[in-house]
């Protein structure tokens, strides 16, 4: 048990190597502080939270599918070209739905603060 979590920690230190993980992770960052600052309901505060682990968790998997396929074909492929737009895809639709739902938890707060 404990090597198991000794590998997905090992992960986590992979995956927080990548560029557009380190960026997402600032976002989130940014995000938790202002639901903290803002106090959002513990319903809100969870829906953030898990759009957050939604995004992160999809970068993830579309990191390590980019490195296998990079290993598997490393040449140039049509095909694997597709599949790493797809996967993209995914964390793309996760994102900007994770935005909508920002701002529908986020905008009454907001607007309150300038009423």
């Amino acid at each position: 048990m404990i090597n198991s979590f000794e590998h997905a920690f090992r992960g986590l230190y992979f995956a927080f190597q990548e560029r557009t993980v380190k960026v997402l992770l600032l976002i989130a960052l940014l995000v938790i502080f202002l639901m903290i600052y803002l106090g959002l309901s513990l319903t809100e505060q969870a829906i953030i939270l898990l759009t957050i682990t939604l995004v992160l968790g999809l970068e993830f998997i579309n990191s390590q599918v980019e490195r296998t396929l990079n290993i598997v074909k490393p040449e140039f492929s049509k095909e694997v070209g597709e599949i790493k737009d797809i996967s993209a895809g995914a964390v793309l639709i996760a994102s900007i739905g994770s935005v909508i739902i920002g701002i529908i938890v986020f905008m009454p707060y907001i607007i309150s603060i300038f009423n």
